[in-house]
């Protein structure tokens, strides 16, 4: 397994099936966080698992402390494009724990992305936020990322989920 040592003795690697438990963890607390939602753990275990079972749907990474406990999680979905015939690569989540923050991870964290996407030969690194999550929009630009010129609308195509 490729491992990354990054400043402050963090670790980044590829998550592995034994890590889905920390992974469903930290994305039902990353949505409580970010936009305040109880997640169905049902469908969040389906969604973690099925970037193991299907590797073409998501890439997870993991960080680790010093002390080696995971404290960390991120992961990208691709996007082919038409008009440039590549992937965009899309930060799908990106969650720290609580006593981990402040320390500069984030900003490791995007950058071994932004170093991944950019060794795979992709067109961007992408993300996006809720607009009310007016902490994580200030910590993206100041990890380089700037507003989009696109709009991204939706479509409800499952009961309970339209307006």
């Amino acid at each position: 397994m490729s491992e990354t040592l990054l400043s402050g003795g963090y670790t980044i690697r590829r998550a592995v099936p034994d890590d889905v438990d920390t992974l469903i963890a930290f994305t039902l607390q990353e949505a409580q966080e970010a936009e305040g939602i109880e997640l169905d753990v049902a469908a969040v275990r389906h969604g973690v698992r099925g970037a193991f079972d299907n590797p073409a749907r998501a890439t997870c990474w993991i960080a680790e402390g010093p002390e080696g406990r995971v404290v960390a999680s991120t992961s990208v979905v691709t996007e082919w494009s038409n008009f440039h015939g590549g992937e965009y690569w899309w930060v799908q989540s990106l969650y720290i724990v609580p006593e981990h923050r402040g320390r500069g991870l984030v900003d490791r964290l995007l950058d071994h992305l932004w170093s991944a996407a950019r060794a795979a030969g992709a067109l961007d690194l992408r993300l996006y936020a809720h607009r009310s999550n007016e902490k994580a929009l200030r910590v993206y630009k100041r990890c380089g990322f700037t507003a989009s010129p696109y709009l991204i609308l939706t479509r409800a195509t499952r009961k309970g989920q339209e307006p």
